[in-house]
């Protein structure tokens, strides 16, 4: 994983409720466990339409995706998130997420923000780039306002570091080597 570090982008909006991770990735591109290439498939059935947000060259290199209402409601599924991640997605903001989706999400790099209603219908109605500050919980919008977001400590500690749990896991490795160290295996008594 990359750590997550601040940025600026602007953002593709998808005024859309309940979009959900079927819309986000068809289950018929589930067969891989690599995520590589699986941008080509995200929105796979909208981005038919040549008209299609994505698919509009002002939308290429852009990290934020402003989504409707619940959004990645569906089945749970890691692709969905792996997919809006090599599209080069960052993060997505909306003013609610399936709970599955949001977990998914922060474990694959991507940071879902939950805004209020009068924020989302303000970044849906602004132009100009937001900016991201996951240290301190902070969403700027295009306007300068300044919203705080929620995200618990131990996924953001992941995100930053640029780690997974396994990796926060080895991160630890010292620590558990010193304790192991000085507590010896007990006497299997049984023997």
């Amino acid at each position: 994983m990359i750590p997550f570090t601040n940025f600026e982008s602007r953002l593709i909006k998808l005024p859309i409720n309940n979009v959900d991770t079927d819309q986000i990735i068809p289950a018929r591109f589930l067969k891989t466990t690599s995520k590589v290439g699986l941008d080509k498939q995200l929105f796979n059935d909208w981005r038919q339409d040549p008209d299609f947000v994505l698919n509009r060259p002002e939308s290429q290199g852009l990290q934020i995706l402003l989504a409707g209402d619940n959004f990645g409601c569906g089945s749970s599924r890691e692709h969905a998130p792996w997919a809006l991640t090599q599209w080069g997605f960052r993060a997505v903001i909306s003013t609610s997420f399936a709970d599955i989706f949001k977990q998914n999400s922060l474990k694959n790099s991507l940071l879902p923000i939950e805004v209020p209603a009068d924020v989302h219908a303000e970044l849906f109605s602004s132009d100009g780039p937001a900016k991201i500050d996951l240290p301190n919980q902070t969403l700027t919008t295009p306007s300068g306002r300044e919203v705080h977001f929620e995200v618990d400590q131990f996924s953001k500690h992941c995100l930053v570091k640029g780690v997974d749990e396994l990796g926060y896991i080895l991160e630890q490795a010292p620590e558990i080597a010193a304790y192991e160290a000085s507590h010896p295996a007990p006497i299997n008594a049984l023997a």
